[in-house]
């Protein structure tokens, strides 16, 4: 099975080629092609992959099949053709794009978050022309692949390459399985992966409702018992009042919607943003491994064997330490534990996907897909994110319970600002661009939203699409 990831010099790809190689299991995926527009970036990564089969080899079980084999392009077309799965993870403006969404936004006084708020509207109208360029070629290139949807505004952008691709492009997010796992594991469960989630909402904007273990929702005794509660990231991050007064658990992203003074505030207040601070991180990991060096001893005369691994586990290390520390910092909420460091594994979710795909092994995961009539507030093609079955045909969301109050009156008023972004970026119209900007429950003036846009529009020479009407 072939196998193409676009972002392919992106940080985080080693996560996806490291459950590549926990994959035995026959129509496994042999073949990987890496597609990125940074020649060098593909090469630091090639190196690290390289490094991360030979230690799998060394550590690995006898007669394990071979690593997929790893091939590197710039071209997209190239890339595209003969594949079975498109993993969609780039970044378009790089993790400089990403500071600056964020630096535009607190100079207004609004969130810069890249996901959330100004931060997340600014990404997605760079992001959504992009996104639907791939969709037509890979529509037209490699009609039979599936596209799995990393890259951010995760729900966003899988909904306009839907417009293009159908039910073949589907997003993926790990914070719903990560969130689930810790109630779970906070519950006591013995399987946590088998308990089942009743979570529902938007990307970054969604709340578990509900946790069943043999048909029985144990999420009431979560809420019972003060000192449970506060015992996992959720329960530190919102308190336990706050999370008992709402009677579900939220995504770690609401915190941004919760408490969204003291989250500006503490970026403002933040030696630097988190764009920022992964930007100059990544930028040392790249520079050393485009310089040779081993950066475990800069004045050794030749790389090591397997430097570029270390160099990179490093530095994932210390990137999911630092994960929203400032929300934690606003919140008072202390370092991440072992078991917060423990996400969904969106690498995980994604093999997942593949295997029930490709080999028909029915799953249920939480996805990013249609709503198909699902929740009751939106439209059939807007995407959502919820449970969902899989198997050979594909994801189709399971019924869930339905959103009401405070919940439904977001979900509803982020996805009319999905909208505009999604209009904007079909007809390049700046007014549109305005409007999802002023919309957005995180931004509290049209005038800011003028600004904002006027902002952005400074900081990337790609919105100059978006005409004055």
């Amino acid at each position: 099975m072939r196998l193409t990831i676009l972002g392919g010099g992106g940080f985080r790809v080693p996560l996806v080629y490291g459950a590549l190689l926990s994959d035995r299991a026959e129509g496994r995926v042999t073949h990987v092609t890496l597609h990125d527009l940074d020649p060098a970036r593909l090469a630091a990564i090639a190196r690290v992959l390289t490094d991360q089969a030979a230690r799998a080899r060394a550590e690995g079980v006898p007669d394990a099949p071979p690593a997929p084999e790893v091939r590197v392009t710039t071209d997209l077309d190239e890339a595209l053709r003969g594949a079975d799965f498109v993993f969609s993870a780039i970044r378009v403006g790089g993790l400089a794009g990403r500071a600056a969404d964020e630096r535009v936004a607190l100079d207004e006084g609004v969130l810069g978050q890249e996901t959330v708020g100004a931060g997340g509207i600014a990404y997605g109208l760079r992001t959504v022309p992009v996104a639907v360029d791939i969709a037509r070629r890979v529509a037209r290139l490699a009609p039979d692949a599936w596209v799995i949807n990393f890259t951010n505004p995760a729900g966003l952008v899988t909904e306009a390459m839907s417009r293009h691709l159908g039910s073949r492009v589907i997003g993926i997010c790990d914070s719903p399985v990560g969130l689930a796992r810790r109630v779970a594991r906070t519950l006591g469960v013995a399987d946590p992966a088998a308990a089942r989630a009743d979570y529902v909402g938007l990307n970054h904007l969604g709340w578990l409702r509900g946790l069943y273990v043999d048909d029985r929702d144990v999420l009431p005794e979560l809420f019972a018992d003060p000192d449970r509660l506060a015992s996992f990231e959720e329960g530190r991050l919102f308190g336990t009042d706050w999370l008992r007064s709402l009677g579900s658990v939220p995504n770690e992203y609401l915190h941004y919607y919760y408490f969204n003074r003291e989250a500006v505030t503490a970026y403002r207040q933040a030696k630097q943003t988190r764009g920022a601070f992964l930007h100059d991180q990544q930028a040392r990991f790249y520079d050393e491994l485009a310089a040779g060096q081993d950066p475990a001893d800069p004045a050794a005369p030749a790389v090591r064997e397997g430097a570029a691994w270390d160099a990179w586990d490093r530095t994932r290390a210390e990137r999911e330490a630092t994960y929203m520390a400032e929300n934690r910092e606003a919140a008072g909420a202390g370092e991440r534990t072992a078991d917060d460091l423990e996400s969904g594994g969106y690498e995980y979710v994604a093999l997942a996907l593949m295997r029930a795909i490709a080999r028909d092994e029915r799953t249920t995961l939480i996805l990013n897909v249609r709503n198909r009539g699902v929740l009751s507030i939106l439209d059939e093609a807007a995407v959502i994110e919820v449970p969902c079955v899989v198997d050979a045909t594909g994801a189709r969301p399971v019924a869930v319970s339905q959103l009401s109050g405070h919940e439904a009156g977001l979900v509803a008023a982020v996805k009319a600002v999905e909208r505009c972004v999604l209009a904007a970026g079909e007809s390049g119209s700046a007014q549109e661009a305005v409007k999802a900007f002023a919309l957005h429950p995180l931004v509290d003036s049209v005038q800011v939203a003028r600004r904002l846009l006027e902002g952005y529009r400074g900081a990337h020479p790609g919105l100059g699409y978006l005409r004055k009407d």
